[in-house]
């Protein structure tokens, strides 16, 4: 028996991921539930799927979840019991669905313990990817990517040397705002940057989406998943995510993963590799798509993008000074207190104001996240 430790269970990827297990064969068992505060959501999945162990971060939130009963299921709460259950006895991967900075230190911890990755939070290895993949050669860990992109290149890298691909070809949806100038996006709002045309996902990641943001930090994934060069990792903007990235050889040949846009099938894979299993995705109709198209990504007026590369390139500490000012000003955005556009100048104020540290340590990277984010919040009060 395959057994799985969801961490993040309530949010969007979680909630996708048992919905995966519920249309898998019985040898797949969750053992191990994780959330933060969704305590009437996380219940249920606690009934239904009845793992070994139950976390929730938020203390709060535990302290009503402790009064339910449910037998057979070990209760936990706190940040330090959210991360240990990463590495709890028997489980033989960890599905990392937590958002932002707070899914590296569990991730890290599954790691020391010996289990491999489904790596659907993206920010580890943006912040710490250097340390994060020596940490899992070292243990022997698979890191088995989540993200529709990078499950892609999983796909089409089968098999291949690594040393033979020209180029990774990273493809973009373009979001709600594709073809749009900065004059037409001073004013967007909330409602119109969270209306995504393709994917269904949790708002932090749809504002990613919207900035390029997101796409910005698949770059600087995709460097450490296939330890490839930024100049090797080209974004592609393709409206109808139908093909989910490509891969360009040295002798010219490209090969691509298609399928429904549907995060089900990457989360199923990682779960299942090497094993291919039925998913409960709509499969596609070639009579039924009248066209795929392709455009360069606008990276002046979607400077996320543009800002991902720098970072990536000057390396340290750098990268974990983008992801913390975006996710401080993604939270501000979302409360009201700045405008879209504005998400850009927070970013580029704490890239001009931290000073890097080459090869840190994860005492540095907190250290680093916490700075950066301090340093943004003033700007942003300013």
């Amino acid at each position: 028996m395959k057994k799985i430790a969801i961490l993040g269970s309530t949010g969007s990827i979680g909630t996708q991921a048992l919905d995966v297990v519920r249309n898998l064969p019985d040898e797949f068992k969750v053992s191990v539930l994780a959330a933060n505060s969704n305590v009437e959501l996380f219940s249920r999945q606690v009934e239904e799927f009845q793992p070994e162990l139950a976390v929730l971060a938020d203390e709060a939130a535990y302290k009503i979840l402790r009064e339910k009963k449910f037998p057979r299921t070990k209760i936990a709460g706190g940040r330090q019991a959210f991360i240990d259950a990463a590495g709890f006895d028997g489980v033989e991967i960890v599905l990392t669905s937590m958002s932002g900075f707070a899914g590296l230190e569990p991730t890290i911890k599954a790691i020391r313990c010996g289990k491999n990755i489904a790596l659907a939070n993206k920010e580890t290895l943006v912040v710490a990817g250097e340390l994060v993949t020596k940490l899992a050669a070292d243990y022997g860990i698979k890191i088995l990517p989540v993200d529709s992109e990078h499950g892609a290149f999983f796909q089409c890298l089968q098999g291949e040397n690594i040393k033979s691909v020209a180029k990774l070809l990273l493809t973009a949806s373009g979001g709600p705002f594709r073809g749009k100038t900065r004059g037409e996006l001073q004013n967007a709002t909330v409602e119109k940057v969270l209306a995504h045309p393709t994917w269904n996902m949790g708002k932090k990641i749809t504002v990613d989406s919207a900035s390029l943001v997101n796409k910005g930090l698949e770059v600087i994934e995709a460097k450490w998943l296939y330890g490839v060069d930024y100049d090797k990792i080209q974004v592609v903007v393709h409206p109808q995510s139908i093909i989910h990235s490509m891969v360009e050889f040295c002798d010219g040949s490209i090969i691509a993963q298609l399928a429904a846009p549907d995060m089900r099938l990457p989360i199923q894979y990682a779960l299942t590799y090497p094993k291919r299993f039925p998913a409960p995705i709509k499969k596609l109709n070639f009579w039924e798509i009248s066209s795929l198209t392709f455009e360069k990504p606008d990276v002046e007026t979607f400077k996320g993008l543009k800002f991902s590369y720098t970072a990536g390139k000057i390396g340290g500490t750098m990268p974990c000074v983008f992801n913390a000012a975006n996710e401080i000003a993604v939270a501000a955005f979302l409360q009201g207190r700045i405008k879209f556009l504005q998400i850009y100048d927070v970013i580029e104020n704490a890239m001009s104001k931290r000073a890097v540290v080459k090869n840190p340590s994860l005492e540095i990277l907190i250290e680093e996240d916490a700075a950066a984010r301090e340093l943004s919040k003033k700007f942003i009060d300013a």
